[in-house]
């Protein structure tokens, strides 16, 4: 299974379904074509997708049509990460950071779950 085939489109129609009501933790990365740092980060949300496969959900919203959800969740900026346990934004990261930092938030959210 390719790294694309273990993200999942989030859109406006699908995110109560994909998102708050998700069995799993869920990361979602709001981004837009032409923001040049979300490029950088999508590549690290593709790792992160395979990485934490079964365990985390990830997914891509593209902000320029989902303006609901976008709207919803007052993001300004892009690439903008909230990470999600059912329908709570539990942590967040706006702009792009190193690997290590998105994995130690999920790392925290995974361990939030065992609780």
């Amino acid at each position: 299974m390719k790294d694309d085939e273990k993200l999942t489109a989030i859109t406006d129609e699908n995110f109560n379904a994909e998102v708050l009501q998700s069995p799993l933790p869920t990361l979602v990365d709001f981004w837009a074509d032409w923001c040049g740092p979300c490029h950088i980060m999508g590549h690290v949300i593709e790792e992160l997708a395979t990485e934490f496969s079964g365990r985390i959900k990830v997914g891509k919203l593209n902000v320029d049509y989902n303006r609901i959800s976008t709207d919803r969740y007052g993001i300004r900026s892009i690439p903008t990460l909230l990470f999600f346990r059912g329908d709570q934004i539990v942590d967040l990261v706006i702009g792009a950071v190193p690997k290590s930092e998105i994995v130690e938030k999920l790392n925290a959210l995974l361990e939030k779950e065992r609780v």
